[in-house]
């Protein structure tokens, strides 16, 4: 498919986080270093809204016949961030720490997206280990924070045109399972670096140090070390 960029111009320039129900659990993505990392990636600014109190919102939900979870309907939530994307935004993404289901006959999906608006939702419930019967540990919650990073990087990326990568190691390439997902790096391939600097126009020097940073607070130390790779290779 051929690539049709998304351009933010001059009235909308602002990428949103719309958090869905609670994030103050210590396991949760902390919502600041999640906003850093977005920031870094793409280069705009970018703002996370007040909290969504699910209680008081229009969004359907269910509970899973099996787990008894809640779910939110991510159709419901797509027709609600439409109506709540802000004037300067160029895309507003919904975050949840619920599951997510599409339709009543399907299980869940990990999120859903509506590009021609610009809008999307994304659930971090099956990016965490204790979904799986993992126990709670400092690993497990870097682990969660790095899943979360490239799920919001990958998604965010299909606003800006880029669809899923068939040439590199790279983080827009497609998976079909969690396992999968996590095989991705963090970083773009050069294709689609491009692609991403045609639109937004960044400065990649002064980006690629922005997530090195990052990656060091996060201690995402293969990730830091790739970037400083980078950078020696653009000033040797």
């Amino acid at each position: 498919m051929n690539f049709r960029p998304g351009r933010p111009d001059a009235r909308r320039n602002q990428l949103y986080l719309q958090p869905l129900g609670d994030f103050s659990g210590l396991d949760c993505p902390p919502l600041d270093q999640l906003r850093e990392f977005v920031a870094a990636f793409f280069k705009l600014n970018v703002k996370v809204l007040p909290q969504l109190d699910l209680a008081q919102s229009e969004i359907v939900s269910r509970h899973h016949s099996a787990t008894r979870s809640l779910q939110l309907l991510t159709t419901s939530i797509l027709n609600l961030l439409r109506r709540r994307l802000p004037s300067d935004g160029f895309a507003v993404l919904g975050i949840t720490m619920l599951d997510l289901y599409p339709d009543p006959a399907w299980n869940f999906v990990f999120g859903q997206a509506d590009v021609r608006h610009q809008v999307g939702v994304y659930s971090f419930a099956r990016y965490d280990p204790r979904f799986y019967g993992q126990r709670a540990s400092i690993d497990s919650r870097q682990l969660m924070l790095r899943r979360s990073c490239k799920v919001l990087a990958h998604e965010i990326g299909h606003m800006f045109g880029i669809n899923h990568c068939v040439w590199y190691r790279c983080l827009m390439n497609g998976s079909n399972h969690l396992a999968e997902a996590d095989t991705r790096p963090l970083h773009l391939c050069p294709v689609d670096l491009r692609k991403l600097h045609w639109s937004i126009g960044f400065d990649v020097v002064e980006r690629y140090r922005c997530l090195q940073m990052f990656a060091e607070q996060a201690g995402f130390e293969d990730e830091a070390r790739w970037l400083a790779d980078r950078l020696g290779f653009i000033f040797a």
